[in-house]
């Protein structure tokens, strides 16, 4: 199963990167290495792809390049190899996201699952008590929203498969990953036992509960399910300023539920 992203970008798979196409704009694809991930893995000396992602942050079409730019907001794309990393599934490195100097606040981010299947995982801490932790389990079409302050990550929950995603989060982003270095991992990590997909907690963190669901569709922010979110911001291009700046969620980040 793939989704149509509403522009014109390819996903190539070995090694994992992107090409663009006609009137899109983009950088080289960053390539993350196993060694180079490595302090935020339960196994750190574990086997595993050489490349375990490309990731290319601010693509989209040359036409709306100013208008992206103006709103202070950032589209990204990634896309993971297949594989395993020990008896790990292929994950990106968990982190949150650092206070942005544009609105002074931790933000948020917005997925949309192109090909591949895909938990985005979620906790509410990162210190030793992780709060409330979800995993959502999504397919292509899927749009997932992390709340802002949250520890998040992507992982790939077929390893025969390659997953990719794109993502809106705020222009001048920054990641801070030392609370999961700090405990070798998120509060769970997803294996392969005896052919079967499971989660397991990581000992580092208090004692925790996960929940497992599917994405919901995030009707109080106006999201059209089954319609591109690039679309859907050509369409209304104030419609994820909420993305940009916290304070302009039309719900309470505090009884957000992902």
């Amino acid at each position: 199963m793939k989704f149509d992203p509403g522009f014109a970008i390819t996903v190539t798979e070995d090694p994992p990167g992107f090409v663009y196409g006609h009137g899109v704009f983009g950088p080289e694809p960053e390539k993350r290495t196993l060694d180079a991930i490595r302090r935020s893995l339960a196994d750190p000396d574990c086997s595993g792809p050489e490349y375990v992602y490309s990731i290319v942050m601010d693509v989209g079409k040359e036409k709306d390049r100013d208008r992206i730019r103006e709103r202070n907001l950032l589209y990204g794309a990634v896309v993971y190899a297949r594989g395993m990393l020990g008896s790990e599934t292929v994950h990106s490195q968990g982190h949150m996201h650092a206070v942005s100097p544009s609105c002074g606040m931790r933000t948020c981010e917005l997925y949309e699952i192109w090909s591949g299947e895909a938990y985005i995982y979620m906790q509410e801490y990162g210190g030793d008590d992780p709060g409330r932790c979800y995993a959502v389990h999504s397919l292509p079409g899927d749009v997932v929203i992390v709340p802002p302050g949250w520890v998040h990550a992507a992982i790939v929950a077929d390893p025969s498969r390659n997953l990719s995603f794109g993502a809106w989060c705020v222009r001048d982003y920054g990641f801070d990953y030392e609370c999961v270095r700090r405990h070798q991992g998120i509060a769970w990590s997803y294996r392969i036992e005896e052919g079967k997909g499971i989660f397991r907690q990581n000992p580092a963190y208090a004692p925790c509960t996960l929940q497992v669901v599917r994405p919901r569709l995030y009707s109080e922010f106006g999201l059209e399910p089954g319609k591109p979110v690039y679309t859907q911001f050509e369409e209304d291009p104030d419609r994820f300023r909420f993305v940009a700046d916290p304070r302009a969620c039309p719900v309470s980040w505090d009884t957000f539920k992902p």
